[in-house]
């Protein structure tokens, strides 16, 4: 639903940049939505806050763009969302700033990356003496969706014990805070004016750094900030123990001289059989299935599947014994409880719940990681 939305406000963005008024209110409507929904669902979520904000935003966007004979020129955009707020409020709405509470155990299989991990920025972060020609600023993470790139990011800052970063794409883009190279100059600002270690966390990096056909200034100039800063990141501060870690599913949509800075290119894959058992063990520990259920039969079973996609298996399987608790007219007794989870319950939801990647899909991944790959 997040990735929805920032599709949804950057095709409103683009729409408006072109004069298209309805569908930049149709797609400014369509985030506020997504937006809303998200935020109904999941009400104690850290980031409903900036989403809030933007739904203002888009709001106030809506209303000027269906005023009456109101020229593009004439309007008056919001320089800030929060007039008066100042640098704090603009840093507040660019970025979420949090010390993860997520282990390096809590990251299952992925022992490659995890090993590239350590030597990039782990140990230069205990024992900064031994590297005398300075250590690797920049990580890129790619493989497909749901495999746990968040996760090892987040759970990288934990180990070094670190303040993790994780930039909002949109509001960098938005041209509402002022212009974008401006936004990045500000993350990179405060990430070096944070004590101890940080990692900065871009997820769907493509979405700003790819290459376009039909790029507009604002896309060019803040690739260029983003390139300088790494450069800065590299040369300049070789004792800096700023980390940029950044995210794509589509790596092949990369520029070139962004692919260039960053030093460990990973791919973060499908786990194999036995880091599926021990997604499987994670997903149903909260869970009453029968004794019957062998999880190794049921990792098996679902070769190809991310650790979203068994996620997936196990809510679903969950939802079918408590679907029946509430059909048979039970559910409503506090001291009712669903049946266990039988084996066949698993087998169904896996022949009906495909894989979310395709064997193509992981051919593709892994074609460019042997292209580009840097361990």
């Amino acid at each position: 639903m997040e990735r929805a939305a920032i599709r949804y406000a950057n095709e409103g963005v683009q729409a408006d940049r072109a004069g298209a008024r309805g569908k930049a209110i149709s797609s400014y409507q369509q985030a506020i939505e997504t937006l809303n929904t998200l935020i109904s669902l999941y009400p104690t979520y850290e980031l409903n806050k900036v989403y809030i904000q933007r739904i203002a935003m888009y709001q106030a966007r809506i209303r000027a763009l269906k005023g009456d004979g109101v020229e593009d020129s004439a309007v008056q955009y919001p320089v800030e969302p929060h007039a008066g707020g100042g640098q704090q409020a603009q840093k507040a709405e660019l970025i979420i700033k949090e010390k993860p509470n997520v282990k390096w155990t809590d990251v299952i299989g992925l022992e490659d990356a995890k090993t590239a991990i350590r030597e990039a920025i782990v140990y230069p972060t205990k024992r900064p003496d031994l590297f005398p020609l300075g250590w690797p600023k920049g990580i890129l993470l790619f493989g497909p969706p749901g495999c746990g790139k968040t996760l090892l990011a987040a759970a990288t800052a934990s180990e070094i014990e670190g303040t993790f970063i994780n930039v909002d794409a949109a509001s960098i883009m938005s041209r509402w805070l002022g212009e974008a190279e401006k936004n990045v100059a500000k993350i990179f600002s405060q990430a070096r004016g944070t004590k101890g270690a940080v990692i900065v966390f871009i997820d769907e990096v493509d979405a700003l750094f790819g290459t376009h056909s039909n790029e507009v200034g604002g896309e060019v100039r803040v690739r260029n900030q983003f390139l300088q800063e790494m450069d800065g990141l590299s040369e300049k501060g070789k004792s800096s123990m700023v980390y940029v870690i950044a995210a794509t599913n589509k790596p092949w949509e990369l520029d070139p001289p962004f692919i260039r800075r960053f030093q460990k290119r990973i791919l973060v894959t499908l786990p194999d059989l036995e880091a599926r058992v021990r997604t499987f063990e994670l997903y149903t520990k909260g869970l009453r299935i029968s004794p019957e259920v062998d999880l190794k039969q049921l990792a098996a079973l679902t070769e190809y599947y991310s650790p979203s996609d068994i996620r997936d298996v196990c809510q679903a399987a969950q939802l079918t014994v408590v679907r029946e608790l509430f059909e048979s007219g039970k559910a409503l007794d506090p001291t009712s409880r669903p049946r266990d989870i039988t084996l066949d319950d698993f087998k169904h939801v896996i022949s009906v719940r495909k894989p979310s990647v395709s064997r193509e899909t992981l051919v593709s991944y892994n074609a460019w990681f042997q292209t580009f790959k840097a361990l």
